[in-house]
């Protein structure tokens, strides 16, 4: 009687862990006086992919983190550099009144709490 191996396991589900104990560098600043772009290195391609795979840090997820609508974050992924990259529209532009980071520099904050 021939029976077919046996297939191995699913590897347990991982506990979510703060973005920040998997990224390197958490980054913001300008791109153009009309947009932000936010940085994400990784330390590590497990971590690089994780990331990219997690519902969290897909573009419309990271859009809501700032109040923003669907289809207004746009991800770009980079597997060569271990980093994801966004951007997203300001709500004032660069150096105007009102703008409190001429430079986008402190934008990355809200990114900080997430859990992957």
């Amino acid at each position: 009687m021939h029976t077919a191996p046996l297939s191995p396991a699913a590897p347990p589900s991982s506990p979510p862990v703060p973005l920040s104990a998997l990224a390197r560098v958490v980054r913001s600043k300008n791109a153009g006086p009309t947009q932000l772009t936010l940085d994400l290195f990784f330390h590590e391609a497990a971590g690089y992919e994780r990331a990219a795979a997690s519902a969290a840090l897909q573009a419309d997820a990271v859009a809501g983190l700032y109040g923003l609508a669907a289809g207004e974050a746009r991800r770009f992924e980079l597997p060569a550099l271990q980093a994801l990259k966004f951007t997203l529209p300001r709500r004032v532009v660069a150096g105007s009144p009102g703008d409190g980071d001429v430079y986008g520099a402190q934008q990355h904050g809200p990114l900080l709490g997430v859990e992957i």
